[in-house]
């Protein structure tokens, strides 16, 4: 149903079985999938499609320009995924020509107050809770949760399964399955509540922990840890998107444990 009182462009294409509720507003050449709700004073500008069975709650502003003041108006966009939960008054940002669009996947929250801004990418079954700033360019993996009033800095990269504790700083790159906190952010040890939630073995966590007990706890320099787990540890699916996470991270990964020691 789409309330008399709302504004949809002509031009904006409105799946089945949508809500559209009184004073919000569609911008054309905006997609709105099936099954979707859009409550009052949503904003969503041109060039935003968004998946089948999204909620938008009051006050979001999807697809504005970016904040950037290189953006000289090029056609970028704004995709998001099915059954992604966007809190009120969230902002999402479109892309620059950069990137040329800022992505959000399927199954991910973004709790109220959450900014995104130009060409960031967040995976799939993200909890991204409130008033999370996230600056542009920065890549969010697969089953991320962040904690509210996290800050995160321009192209920094987080690998998949991370879990960063709120009130954090994001200033270099979290690698996957770790647990992140304290300042400045630090190695605090593996996700296990959460892996063990999405299937993995104890075998697979304690592989994962035995990588970063060399990479993070030990004190070792980033350049020893890897000639060490490359050659001395059994090579898995955990190993290979560690390493391949850290060959990746050109900003440098956040602290280890000993180094947070040392410099106290």
């Amino acid at each position: 149903m789409i309330s008399p009182l709302a504004y949809v462009s002509p031009q904006a294409t409105i799946g089945d079985n949508v809500t559209i509720e009184p004073f919000a507003s569609v911008h054309s050449n905006a997609v709105i999938g099936s099954g979707c709700c859009i409550a009052s004073n949503v904003v969503i500008y041109g060039d935003t499609t968004i998946g089948k069975g999204t909620h938008i709650y009051p006050g979001a502003v999807i697809g504005a320009a970016p904040q950037d003041l290189k953006y000289a108006g090029e056609k970028t966009y704004v995709e998001i995924g099915d059954h992604v939960h966007i809190r009120e008054c969230v902002t999402i940002n479109k892309g620059t020509k950069a990137y040329g669009k800022t992505v959000i996947e399927s199954n991910t929250l973004l709790m109220a107050y959450v900014h995104i801004a130009h060409d960031c990418h967040v995976g799939q079954h993200c909890i991204i809770a409130n008033a999370v700033n996230i600056a542009g360019h920065v890549l969010i993996g697969n089953h991320v949760s962040i904690g509210g009033m996290t800050a995160i800095q321009q192209f920094v990269s987080i690998g998949d399964h991370t879990y960063i504790t709120g009130g954090s700083l994001v200033r270099k790159n979290v690698p996957p399955f770790v647990k992140a906190g304290r300042e400045p952010l630090s190695y605090v040890g593996v996700n296990r509540i959460g892996l063990e939630r999405r299937g993995f073995t104890t075998e697979s966590i304690n592989r994962i922990q035995d990588i970063y007990r060399f990479l993070f706890v030990k004190g070792w320099s980033t350049s020893k840890a890897i000639e060490f787990i490359k050659s001395e540890l059994e090579a898995s699916a955990e190993r290979d998107k560690i390493l391949q996470f850290i060959d990746k991270s050109e900003r440098g990964l956040m602290r280890g444990f000993q180094s947070l020691i040392s410099a106290d």
